[in-house]
């Protein structure tokens, strides 16, 4: 994938992100959940101002400066890697999800949240969140096959 590929793979995914976000808050009140997937999923309208089960709740500052330094990284990755196919995906991954939360945090001063798994108990996550995962899960695996 060439880095115009990459660029076009990270800008569908913070637009999926932002689309999904907007949807959520325009059609579901604060707090309130709407079944999605059966009994597996709901679609439920939080507003989270910190990180993965609120952790660092109102720390705006703080997210601003980790955010501008990881997406600062992530682009020097992403240009690093420019002409490696199988690191452009990673990280465009990595960057869309740290990009669509950013956008949250500046607009609103918080994320919103949405996908909330019924069958187990974890935090409400959104897709910036699941672009953040699957990037990094896929970046380790490459390194960790590299290492092999």
């Amino acid at each position: 994938m060439p880095i115009i590929g990459a660029l076009l793979l990270t800008a569908i995914l913070v637009t999926a992100d932002q689309l999904v976000k907007h949807w959520v808050v325009a059609h579901i009140a604060l707090g309130a959940s709407q079944p999605f997937i059966g009994r597996l999923v709901a679609l439920t309208n939080l507003h989270n101002d910190g990180a993965a089960w609120s952790i660092l709740a109102g720390q705006q500052w703080f997210f601003t400066v980790i955010t501008v330094i990881a997406l600062l990284a992530e682009l020097y990755f992403a240009w690093r890697w420019r002409r490696q196919s199988r690191l452009l995906v990673p990280i465009s991954l990595i960057i869309a999800g740290t990009v669509g939360n950013f956008i949250d945090r500046l607009q609103n001063g918080y994320v919103v949240d949405m996908f909330e798994l019924l069958f187990v108990n974890f935090p409400v996550f959104n897709v910036a969140d699941c672009c953040l995962t699957v990037g990094v899960f896929w970046l380790l695996l490459i390194v960790i096959r590299e290492e092999e």
